[in-house]
């Protein structure tokens, strides 16, 4: 395919030269730094400034101005394609930053990473996860849209704007961009569009290696709008087809679209363009030489921008202002109509809860016995009645779950009979991972409080979505039930063993065990009063008992550096219950089976040993305490220790220390009721009593 031609009477004046700019700036970004992606910017270059400049409602001067249009580059590996329109488009990103393209403390980082560079709406890389993302951004502004301005007619309100995606191949071959592309289909999402590249080339050769399905009927079986648009008689993108097909995109309302577009990677490299090697790696100095005297640059000159390209492209910023100012003109209209309304979106944008929420959390009294799930339920249902912005749902286990707010409609499309398009309760359907990456996106879009359930053994299926959102930091609330081998009779397939220490070794993610029904009240009460990081509540199928945490909950009232703290849960970790005297031996607890470790204290005590329980909630909070409260807790000198957690024990050795020993559950469980498993498998509280009987004499025979 010859490159030979680019020239094009179709589009306006400095159009062409700001789009060959583009793929200059791609190829010589790419050869400065000597890896990188330079095929696919340079293939997209036309596909990304006709929707910057074009298509997207958007600010440069304001990236965060809640009338804009999304835009997701899923496909993160040709992270150039976003940087260089933003570049262009006047977001702040300069020149130098992409001379230092993938650099130590760049503004250009591999791939987009959200909070870091002002115009990237998501952290994209892991192919699929922007596609699934974008579900949730498009889920969101429609709930937002009916949550802030139901009465608007469609189209009209100042909350209505649209998500565009540009996707790979691969982002598409990922099983999460499916799971969310049905969910969207069947959601009717009409303000999402998506643009597949199809350039038929991956890393190990032509895609027909490996996939070969027809895109297209797999979308329109979704239920999705499908346009095709093929290559123009060059082999360059055929812009003005895909103008058209923009157009058509966006006049669709009642169904989600996808255009798939048909490129030639790397274009116009002579030798380069439809090959693999074009796909990862700068493409030489004579490749890029040959391109550039074919897009008519100085093949001698590197990140060459003529001044009246960058003058030209950054007109757009001229016309986002003018959409931007007059929306706000709209804005202000519906302030004034809506007051209450205003004044919720204003405490929304302030990140801000209701006045006195926490009044209303439920409270539970010792003596009951009661499961954490259900507990949790009653804590979604009372918190939801005060703040409308929390909404959620479950992987199709609602009713197991207790992720149902009672009362709401279900989250579905206009004229459903069972719910409408502001409803509070999703049914993500059985699509663990794209729920998670679906709640990202929510979560990323604003000015919602998200949650999302399923078993804690199938967080394993959530997990790159998990992980996703604490690289970037997003206040999603993860139920997971089912906790344990407690759950019984299901048997090893959906017993967690190894789940809790997995999580735990995710950086930024706050996994939490309550102990009881009190704890898990406060453990959402702390997940709800923070934005920075997501939070794991991993709780009970069986019922267990209310603990008397008064002296607990006394303690913390009378330590005047906790000022800030409302319960011993904020801590992670606290001292639950003390025999009198001095402590010889700690108990370290979390779930379930702070019960057992309470029980042990008892038996201790009455062979004249006084133990300490320590409820252990979350690691995470714990070891984010000052040092002087945590050896409070767990004193240094106190070599005698022992840990209870129905799980896999190794990671409790930094709390017991080389002395102490571990209860818990280093193999796959087995179907029966939970009473006889916990007895079998040795979690009991005669073993937590043998165990600090067998580390208090290790302790005195090492001191002796």
């Amino acid at each position: 395919m010859s490159g030979a031609s680019i020239q094009s009477t179709d589009l306006p004046d400095g159009d062409e030269s700001a789009i060959a700019t583009a793929r200059v700036l791609a190829m010589d970004a790419v050869e400065s730094v000597g890896n990188g992606h330079p095929g696919t910017a340079m293939a997209l270059a036309p596909v990304a400034y006709h929707l910057f400049q074009r298509v997207l409602t958007h600010d440069p001067a304001d990236p965060s101005w809640i009338g804009r249009d999304r835009f997701v580059l899923s496909c993160g590996h040709s992270s150039l394609t976003l940087y260089i329109q933003l570049y262009l488009s006047g977001y702040g990103l300069e020149l130098t930053d992409l001379q230092q393209f993938r650099r130590w403390g760049a503004l250009t980082p591999g791939h987009p990473e959200h909070g870091h560079t002002a115009g990237v709406e998501t952290t994209t890389g892991p192919l699929g996860q922007g596609v699934a993302n974008a579900v949730g951004m498009a889920m969101a502004g429609r709930r937002e849209r009916m949550l802030l301005d139901p009465t608007s007619a469609p189209g009209q309100s100042v909350f209505d704007h649209r998500v565009w995606v540009l996707a790979s191949d691969g982002d598409l071959q990922e099983g999460v961009s499916a799971e969310a592309s049905s969910l969207a289909g069947h959601q009717q999402l009409g303000l999402l569009n998506l643009i597949y590249d199809d350039n038929h080339i991956s890393i190990e050769g032509h895609t027909d290696l490996s996939f070969s399905e027809d895109v297209g009927a797999r979308y329109a079986a979704y239920g999705w709008q499908v346009q095709h648009v093929a290559l123009a008689s060059n082999g360059d993108v055929d812009l003005a087809a895909f103008a058209a097909a923009c157009d058509n995109a966006a006049a669709e309302t009642g169904r989600p679209s996808i255009i798939v577009l048909r490129t030639t990677i790397a274009w116009p490299a002579p030798h380069a363009q439809d090959t693999s090697a074009a796909h990862g790696a700068a493409l030489g100095h004579a490749e890029v030489a040959a391109t550039k005297s074919i897009l008519g640059f100085d093949p001698d000159k590197s990140f060459d921008v003529d001044e009246r390209v960058l003058a030209h492209a950054r007109q757009v910023g001229q016309r986002g202002s003018s959409a931007h100012a007059a929306w706000q003109l709209r804005f202000d209209a519906w302030s004034r109509e809506f007051p209450e309304s205003a004044a919720l979106l204003r405490r929304l944008v302030a990140d801000e809860l209701p006045a006195d929420w926490r009044s209303a959390l439920p409270t539970y009294s010792p003596g009951i016995s009661i499961a954490t799930r259900k507990a949790s339920g009653a804590v979604i249902n009372a918190l939801g009645a005060v703040i409308p912005e929390l909404w959620g749902g479950s992987a199709d286990l609602g009713e197991s779950n207790n992720t149902t707010l009672k009362g709401e409609e279900s989250f579905l499309p206009a004229g459903s009979s069972t719910g409408g398009p502001g409803g509070r309760v999703i049914h993500f359907g059985i699509r663990e991972h794209g729920m998670g990456s679906a709640m990202n996106g929510i979560a990323l879009h604003g000015r919602s409080r998200i949650f999302g359930g399923t078993f804690l053994v199938f967080s394993d299926y959530m997990r790159p979505a998990v992980r996703m959102a604490a690289l970037m930091g997003l206040p999603v609330t993860y139920v997971w039930t089912h906790d344990s081998i407690g759950l019984g009779e299901d048997g090893p397939t959906h017993q967690p063993v190894e789940h809790l220490a997995a999580l735990r070794a995710i950086p930024g993610l706050a996994v939490v065990r309550p102990g009881d029904a009190s704890e898990t009240a406060a453990a959402w009460a702390a997940a709800l009063s923070q934005s920075a990081h997501p939070t794991a509540l991993v709780l009970t199928r069986q019922d267990i008992p209310v603990l008397d945490r008064s002296a607990a909950t006394a303690a913390l009232t009378a330590d005047a550096t906790a000022a800030e703290l409302h319960d011993p849960v904020d801590r992670g970790g606290y001292v639950l219950a003390e025999s009198p005297g001095t402590p010889q031996v700690v108990l370290i607890a979390t779930g379930s089976e702070v019960q057992l470790a309470l029980i042990a204290q008892l038996d201790l005590a009455g062979r004249g040993i006084n133990a300490r329980v320590v409820s252990m909630p979350c690691v995470e909070w714990f070891r984010e305490q000052p040092r002087e409260y945590r050896d409070s807790v767990i004193p240094p000198s106190l070599r005698a220790r022992v840990s209870v957690e129905a799980g896999i024990t190794a990671p409790w050795r930094e709390f017991v220390g080389d002395l102490g020993q571990s209860i818990g559950l280093d193999h796959f469980g087995a179907s029966a009721d939970a009473a006889r498993l916990f007895t079998e498998f040795g979690i009991t509280a005669q073993a937590v009593v043998d165990a600090a009987l067998q580390t208090l004499a290790d302790a005195e025979a090492s001191d002796a």
